[in-house]
């Protein structure tokens, strides 16, 4: 999520007990030539687990990324399929990918090939309902290395509209024996509990959910965990303050100040 899930957040994220964070998109053309927002992106060395998640059309500049990640510290290198935001399709990235199966298996040759780090992919159910091809993408990405599969419960013309249709990832379950990621309206245990039933899915991935909520994936994960069907635990008001205090004071060494403030309001 651009402008959300910058390194301030993860940290917070992880700082909370989650136990997976990504980067922010990564352009991979811009990464290579050095452009200085989209390094920053990819900052991350001080966290446990570092997993940098590019994006790019072009197999020659997404080898290039990947080479870079991997020299960043990368532990592993997420491929994003997914992204619907119209100036990322628009330049034929993102789930723009879906509608063209033979460039995005250049696309994934290219960064299992550039790098010795795990390469996994997310993706929507497809570009529209006439062509849900999820199956046929995670079937092929599994085929050319790839070693885990997240999928957005939503095609990429619904956008966020509506509701995650989870009992559509099924058969990418039955396309695959990669470890599955169902992602999409997953905000509490509940909706976890229920996402995992209807796709057959190994884990969940939260996104929007965690937007203000940085312990969110902590308490979810502990939830499912837990021997009998119980609600995640919100955290107290003198809690939130602290996260917040140790989330604003982090964003601030991290932008500084005037640029900090701007970026810090919408996780507030």
């Amino acid at each position: 999520m651009p402008g959300v899930t910058d390194l301030p957040a993860r940290r917070v994220a992880v700082a909370a007990g989650a136990p997976y964070v990504a980067t922010e998109m990564v352009a991979c053309d811009a990464f290579a030539r050095g452009r200085p927002d989209v390094v920053r992106r990819a900052a991350g060395e001080d966290l446990p687990l570092k997993v940098i998640q590019l994006v790019g059309r072009d197999p020659q500049w997404v080898a290039a990324g990947a080479k870079l990640a991997e020299q960043a510290g990368a532990d592993i290198i997420d491929l994003n399929f997914g992204c619907p935001a119209k100036e990322v399709t628009g330049a034929q990235s993102g789930s723009a990918l879906m509608r063209e199966p033979d460039l995005a298996a250049r696309i994934i040759q290219a960064a299992v090939d550039a790098t010795t780090r795990p390469v996994t992919l997310k993706m929507r159910l497809g570009w529209d309902e006439k062509s849900g091809n999820a199956a046929e993408i995670a079937a092929l990405a599994e085929g050319l290395g790839v070693q885990a599969i997240t999928v957005h419960a939503r095609t990429r013309n619904q956008f966020y509209k509506g509701e995650a249709d989870w009992a559509a990832v099924a058969p990418v379950r039955t396309a695959t024996r990669l470890p599955l990621i169902v992602n999409g309206d997953i905000v509490s245990a509940a909706s976890a509990r229920q996402a995992l039933a209807l796709s057959g899915a190994d884990g969940v991935m939260i996104g929007r959910g965690a937007y203000g909520r940085p312990w969110a994936m902590a308490a979810i994960d502990a939830a499912l965990k837990a021997p009998a069907d119980v609600a995640e635990t919100e955290p107290g008001p003198a809690h939130r303050l602290n996260v917040a205090l140790q989330h604003f004071s982090d964003t601030l060494k991290f932008y500084g100040d005037a640029l900090g403030l701007k970026v810090f309001r919408k996780h507030l």
